[in-house]
């Protein structure tokens, strides 16, 4: 039976271009579970958009003399282009500097505010002399108070994804100045989070089929005790509060921002011509609401943001699960734009196809734990796996049958025991890696899938039709159509990994329409291989790296900042 998915994907800061850890840390997983969900059957909305009012947007507009909107106008765009080429679905990205999300943002504020969950209060503020001005908590770092990490910000350390508030950090500094700042008083508005703390552990210990990681962090963090949060600043830019005598603050991004998972399905289903549809992905208790991060926003989305939905009810659903991945690093170094030490997802669309990246980033996920990419591993896994282990067997198998069998889907004869064998094998591929996928297991998924091309590669091995066609042209019909289904099963369960090339083979093997559209359905798979159905000639699916890639990628690395 068809359930509902929801996907709330994490929101970029448009103050640059999209680099693989981005990617890495929830994109693509995001991406491969949707494509799964969909055609499964399943309903599926999944959402995302620029972050347009966080802190580094401000930073990168000052830095270059220009406003934030203009920061937003050049990136934005490049988002939406790196998915298309990249292959990420999105049924809507759009940006919180929209006038739907403002009108969201401030109806939760003033639901909240009508409720006392949010409440005003005199708070220390940082304020830099230089600057003259009070500083966005991004604009603040220092050593973390709870690990000692010395470029923790005033909102968050990443080294232990505490979250912080500027007056606790060790030695703060304006990252513009240089400067100490001061700490002067100013009015703001607090959420109540303290009020939601036994009521988030009970919703959260139950939660046995979150990650680890997501688990651990948010009991421990709940136990430690949950204090209010202010959620304006002193900022021009953002949204207003939605009160009178504030026009000086804006809301804080950090509480605005989540909001932006419901504006933009409310978005979704005003651009769709339903404009209650998003209420079927919001208060339909069986809708089930993934929301794909990386592990420095898991307190956000595993706390604030389900203490949000809370405190505003109106019948909406607490989150499902929030599979957050680690951190992808690079050459074992840690991702740092400041000194160029990242691989940009649009350099590198510009140079190679898009599936070998999906490829490396799926079997080399950071779902558990830190990861590194290197070129070195990059070209071997292109060539060693995609090429000589995948692309091999779809290449000898259809090349072989299209030269020999007149360009069509042979006639078998009656199936061995290897034969059936074979397919019983695929069958429980299929069942396996359907399984992961539906768990967020995308690693183990993905090996399971390239488990079953090898072992279709050992049993080509076995019955080798290139020797018996010259005896028994029969026996090697039958290898061929056997070998055939099982292609036509790989191209499903590799869909939402490898959609670009997964189409290719949709095509050779004779299908028109889009790969996305098929079934995860194993009987039909095998059902639509039909004995006389042209197949299209073949072309390798993917291409051979020359080994000079390395080197020549590595010494571009840590180059100068563009």
């Amino acid at each position: 039976m068809s359930v509902r998915i929801f996907i709330g994907v994490a929101w970029p800061y448009a103050n640059g271009p999209l680099h693989m850890g981005h990617i890495a840390g929830c994109y693509l997983a995001a991406d491969i579970f949707a494509r799964y969900h969909r055609m499964l059957g399943n309903e599926v909305l999944m959402v995302s958009g620029s972050d347009a009012h966080g802190t580094p947007i401000t930073v990168r507009a000052e830095q270059e003399g220009i406003t934030p909107e203009q920061v937003l106008g050049r990136y934005h765009p490049q988002f939406l282009d790196t998915w298309q080429r990249l292959g990420i679905t999105f049924d809507l990205f759009t940006t919180t500097h929209t006038e739907n999300h403002q009108q969201v943002v401030q109806q939760v504020f003033s639901d909240l505010y009508g409720k006392g969950y949010i409440y005003p209060a005199v708070t220390l503020l940082a304020y830099c002399p230089g600057c003259q001005r009070f500083l966005p908590d991004r604009y603040v770092e220092g050593s973390c108070p709870h690990c000692g990490h010395e470029r923790a910000r005033g909102d968050q350390c990443d080294n232990c994804g505490r979250t912080l508030d500027p007056q606790e950090l060790v030695e703060p500094r304006c990252i513009l100045s240089g400067e100490t700042p001061e700490f002067r008083e100013s009015e703001h508005f607090f959420l109540k989070l303290s009020a939601f703390q036994e009521q988030l552990l009970e919703w959260v210990r139950p939660q046995t089929h979150w990650r680890a990681n997501v688990s651990n962090s948010t009991t421990s963090f709940l136990e430690g005790g949950l204090k209010d949060r202010a959620i304006t600043r002193d900022l021009s830019w953002g949204v207003p509060i939605p009160l009178e005598g504030y026009e000086d603050k804006r809301i804080y991004v950090w509480f605005e921002a989540v909001i932006g998972y419901l504006s933009a399905a409310m978005q979704w289903a005003q651009e769709s011509g339903e404009p209650n549809k998003w209420e079927d992905f919001w208060k339909d208790p069986q809708t089930k609401s993934y929301y794909f991060i990386g592990k420095d926003n898991i307190p956000f989305h595993s706390i604030i943001w389900p203490a949000i939905l809370m405190m505003y009810g109106h019948g909406l659903n607490l989150p499902y699960d929030v599979p957050a991945n680690e951190f992808l690093s690079l050459e074992n170094r840690k991702f740092s734009t400041s000194q160029n030490w990242a691989l940009w997802v649009p350099d590198y669309l510009d140079r190679y196809d898009p599936d070998p990246l999906r490829y490396l980033l799926s079997i080399n996920m950071p779902e558990t734990g830190d990861t590194d990419f290197t070129w070195s591993e990059f070209v071997r896994r292109n060539n060693e796996e995609l090429v000589a282990t995948y692309g091999n067997l779809v290449n000898r198998v259809l090349s072989f049958t299209y030269r020999n069998f007149d360009g069509k889907i042979p006639t078998p004869g009656v199936l061995s025991e290897i034969d059936q064998q074979m397919i019983d094998t695929a069958r429980a591929s299929m069942e396996g890696v359907g399984d992961h996928l539906s768990h967020t297991r995308f690693k183990a998924a993905i090996a399971q899938a390239f488990s079953l091309a090898q072992e279709t590669n050992r049993y080509l091995d076995t019955k080798a039709p290139w020797r018996s066609i010259k005896t028994d042209r029969e026996d090697a019909a039958t290898t061929l159509w056997n070998a055939i289904r099982v292609l036509n099963c790989l191209k499903i369960v590799l869909a939402p990994f490898l959609p670009f090339s997964s189409q290719n083979l949709h095509q050779f093997l004779g299908f028109t329409g889009q790969v996305e559209d098929e079934s995860w359905d194993f009987d039909q798979a095998i059902a639509s291989i039909k004995a006389g159905n042209p197949l299209r000639e073949p072309k390798p699916l993917y291409t051979k790296l020359d080994p000079a890639v390395e080197a020549r990628e590595s010494q571009l690395l840590g180059g100068p900042v563009a």
